[in-house]
């Protein structure tokens, strides 16, 4: 299959839950800012192409739940993807099966004032609506077709290979959507960053997460590649994936 290297690159508490109370105090700051520039920085460790994500990841940090504003009566558009020019910019690909997120420009900026922005790219199913695929159109917003009803992943990565020359992506989603992905054999790469603190909410999502009638509890191995131990407590870990 010609498709992209894939690494799960995620913050975590050291109870491994990937949001919670315990990012806001300040022992978590290093932990998140080394994060950030693994994949983010100026001197990137992964030199990525385009950060792959889920819907409610991207209504909680970007799109806030707003709706896309549709016109019911819009022109039939052509069949199949569509690509948009491309600027240069990684791409925030979000997995949107329904075509319900609301966007307001085909860009967006992640983290602080120097970050550098990411362009937007829209995973869509044969099920989404004529309507929010010219609103799509309209914002310049590219698109792909992965999926009759629900998203096929491997088609969804041999497109990233094939029309945007992707070589390298980002996998960090919620829980369930990196334990869906790892589960298919779909995941290369596990980059791990330990906060040293933990909230213990038992309601946070995890690195993984199961989802009745998508994934199960049938265990995936891990070979561990690296270690490196910060000053301030912080641990990176890095995995290749045994099932990939």
């Amino acid at each position: 299959m010609n498709r992209p290297y894939i690494f799960c690159h995620m913050q975590v508490s050291l109870d491994g839950k990937i949001i919670g109370k315990f990012m806001d105090i300040p022992e978590s700051k290093g932990s998140g800012e080394f994060f950030y520039d693994l994949a983010f920085g100026k001197e990137t460790h992964y030199k990525h192409q385009g950060w792959l994500s889920g819907r409610s990841t991207t209504n909680d940090n970007f799109t806030h739940y707003k709706k896309p504003e549709l016109d019911e009566q819009a022109p039939i558009v052509p069949e199949g993807d569509f690509v948009a020019e491309p600027t240069g910019n990684k791409y925030y690909i979000s997995i949107d099966t329904s075509g319900k997120l609301g966007w307001n420009q085909n860009t967006l900026q992640y983290g602080d004032t120097t970050a550098e922005v990411l362009e937007v790219l829209e995973v869509l199913t044969e099920k989404v609506s004529n309507a929010y695929k010219a609103f799509l159109r309209e914002k310049n917003i590219s698109y792909v077709i992965a999926g009759k009803d629900s998203l096929d992943m491997e088609l969804l990565l041999q497109k990233l290979k094939d029309l945007f020359q992707m070589d390298l992506v980002m996998l960090g989603g919620g829980g369930v959507l990196n334990w869906s992905f790892i589960q298919a054999g779909l995941c290369d790469e596990v980059s791990i960053v330990v906060a040293p603190a933990a909230d213990a909410a038992a309601d946070s999502p995890a690195l993984f997460d199961t989802k009745e009638g998508l994934t199960d509890d049938t265990p995936v191995s891990f070979t561990l590649k690296n270690v490196e131990i910060k000053e301030d407590s912080t641990v990176w870990l890095t995995y290749s994936v045994n099932n990939r």
